[in-house]
């Protein structure tokens, strides 16, 4: 509908490889293969869903991050996170963009009380997409992946209202 944002949880679920095809950090799938797939009508190009620097990152193979549009060798693939879109729950958790409206994604997401989604004021402060990134605060992340990220120090960020941001984390790198 319009004015809605997307609510394709069939697609999280049904991608090749699964939902959440790995036993460690995150704890749910933020993989953004999804989008890619309802967006497809509107772009001409997949490459907009590749990060160029995964690259030259040590991440571009790990699982987390990357995923497949089909199961063909030649399948275009994603490698962007996006946390909020990142559970097919019913019902739809409250840090969850599924099937929302600008102003109830804001308003849901600051009764949700999640330090990691922390309180926004508005959608210039919900992210949408980010770049894949393991802390090393997180006990559950693997050894080979703890404290790395595609861009040294910090992610890129695309905010609810459109706009992208570099922002510096300290857990990484």
């Amino acid at each position: 509908a319009d004015g809605l944002l997307p609510d394709r949880r069939d697609l999280k679920l049904s991608l090749p490889g699964g939902y959440r095809p790995w036993t460690s950090w995150p704890p749910s799938d933020p993989r953004i293969a999804w989008a890619s797939v309802v967006l497809q009508p509107y772009i001409k190009n997949y490459d907009i869903f590749l990060c160029p620097g995964i690259g030259t990152s040590s991440l571009g193979g790990t699982v987390q991050v990357q995923q497949a549009l089909d199961p063909g060798p030649n399948s275009p693939r994603t490698n962007y996170w996006m946390w909020r879109f990142d559970r097919p729950n019913d019902p739809i958790p409250l840090d969850n963009l599924w099937g929302k409206m600008d102003e109830q994604a804001v308003s849901d997401l600051q009764a949700a009380k999640n330090p990691q989604a922390g309180f926004p004021e508005g959608v210039a402060e919900v992210e949408m997409v980010v770049d894949p990134y393991f802390p090393r605060t997180i006990p559950s992340v693997s050894a080979d992946l703890k404290g790395k990220s595609v861009h040294f120090g910090g992610r890129n960020r695309l905010f609810l209202d459109w706009h992208v941001k570099y922002l510096r984390d300290h857990r990484t790198n």
